[in-house]
């Protein structure tokens, strides 16, 4: 680690990645204080406000006074993309470079932080609300298999990569191919250069370990009030939006619609995490060049 901690020091940016609960937030903090960094959050999920506690959001009292940008700036309705990320966090990167400190790109979504940091080109389309809400009246009254099938219909190259319950992936796939451009045209302009001279950090610990500390922090948030977090949006009426889309509120949201029980939620929301964070590996370790570290032998 101290070798790991030299190299850091000399690189432009720093980015800590891995699966959830993995321990990025320790890690960054006390890389933070030893690098004179700020963080920026590199969470698809975490740029909403309202959702803290299902996204395991880190709180002032962690924070230590380490400076962190791209928290809670978005109402839980509005839209938010990687290429909207991607201009953020490169805007971010040159301010806090700019003061003299280490930028800290700290998250779990992959494709948020391969964005920031390598020469990805997007193409210009703004999303059709009214699109996108219709979509999904659609799935709730037909069901993501028959959103899939559509996607199929039109574009069978990316239906066969998007499964049928990522139900987020398939609307966003439609939502192009009304606009006339498909993932696939998307992904011809994604390039693997590297902009910044970066470090990329990845959490990797045992299987049957991570997946313990899953489990374990699905019931440490229902004892922080997970559930009350996402009835106050659910009795807001905010649904068939990005967010709710996260894990942890779309389960809930399915126990409050009374398509489930409760308990039937906790498992659905354990059981989707794991396998999200079983993703998350497989596209850290394909998609970047990472050093990775087990947390539980860093000193």
């Amino acid at each position: 680690m101290n070798e790991l901690m030299e190299t850091c020091k000399t690189k432009e940016v720093v980015a800590i990645v891995g699966p959830t609960a993995s321990g990025k937030t320790a890690l960054s903090i006390a890389l933070a204080k030893a690098l004179d960094g700020e963080v920026i959050n590199g969470d698809a999920m975490q740029v909403y406000r309202g959702l803290d506690i299902g996204t395991a959001k880190i709180t002032t009292e962690e924070m230590e006074g380490i400076p962190h940008h791209l928290l809670s700036f978005l109402a839980p309705t509005e839209s938010f993309s990687v290429a909207d990320f991607q201009q953020l966090a490169r805007e971010k990167i040159k301010e806090i470079t700019a003061r003299g400190k280490k930028p800290i790109i700290v998250g779990g979504t992959g494709l948020y932080v391969q964005a920031a940091l390598y020469d990805f080109r997007f193409t210009e389309q703004k999303i059709d609300e009214a699109l996108r809400q219709e979509l999904y009246a659609m799935l709730e009254a037909k069901g993501p298999q028959h959103m899939h099938n559509l996607l199929a219909a039109q574009d069978a190259q990316t239906a066969a990569t998007i499964h049928p319950n990522n139900t987020r992936r398939v609307i966003r796939a439609l939502e192009m191919l009304q606009q006339g451009t498909t993932k696939s045209d998307e992904a011809k302009q994604q390039g693997n250069t590297a902009l910044y001279d970066a470090t990329i950090i990845g959490l990797d610990l045992p299987r049957d370990v991570l997946y313990d500390r899953i489990n374990a922090r699905v019931d440490h948030m229902m004892a922080l009030g997970l559930e009350q977090e996402v009835r106050a949006l659910y009795d807001a009426g905010i649904r068939d939006v990005q967010a709710i889309q996260a894990i942890g509120y779309k389960e809930l949201y399915a126990y409050f619609d009374g398509h489930m029980t409760k308990q039937e939620a906790l498992e659905a929301l354990k059981q989707n995490s794991r396998r999200y964070a079983k993703r998350q590996l497989t596209y850290f370790r394909n998609k970047m060049d990472i050093t990775f570290i087990n947390p539980l032998q860093v000193t």
